[in-house]
């Protein structure tokens, strides 16, 4: 069975699909691709079908990850097929919870950076997109932190289901 995390950001040009790149390079350094789908989405739909912000894919590129993305819109509907939705900033995970249909579903969503321990209390990505290059590379070294705890967390959950 594939487990499914999903990241959200506001356009899904910026953070989440930084957060998917990196985290999809973690799952398949784990060996875990065949068992772990990761995806990235918006809370808005202002750039569906749009590329990532130039600056998102230089980052992630001058970081070795892949770059290739297209930006939707998260809907309500796909939290049924979702095991874990990742949200980006304390305004996301508001969002995300009040659009979940079940208190199930709203459970399913959690800050990234909660799965950072060096992250104290400051568990917000910022939104690079109205700043210069260095706030894209600040998110890449946020989304990389974050990203060892979270797979460590979706590997007990994958290897769970497994035994």
């Amino acid at each position: 069975m594939t487990y499914r995390v999903c990241f959200v950001c506001t356009g899904n040009i910026c953070r989440s699909p930084m957060a998917e790149s990196v985290f999809r390079a973690h799952v398949a350094r784990a060996g875990l691709d065949d068992r772990v789908e990761v995806d990235s989405a918006g809370t808005g739909g202002w750039h569906e079908g749009a590329g990532a912000d130039p600056r998102t894919v230089a980052v992630l590129e001058d970081g070795g990850y892949d770059s290739n993305h297209t930006a939707r819109q998260f809907r309500a509907s796909w939290f049924s097929r979702l095991d874990l939705v990742i949200a980006l900033d304390h305004g996301h995970l508001r969002e995300l919870r009040r659009l979940a249909p079940t208190e199930e579903d709203a459970r399913k969503v959690r800050l990234l950076r909660s799965y950072d321990p060096a992250a104290g209390d400051d568990l917000d990505v910022p939104d690079p997109y109205y700043g210069g290059i260095d706030g894209f590379e600040g998110c890449l070294e946020m989304v990389e932190a974050a990203s060892t705890g979270l797979l460590a967390a979706v590997r007990e959950h994958v290897e769970g289901r497994a035994a």
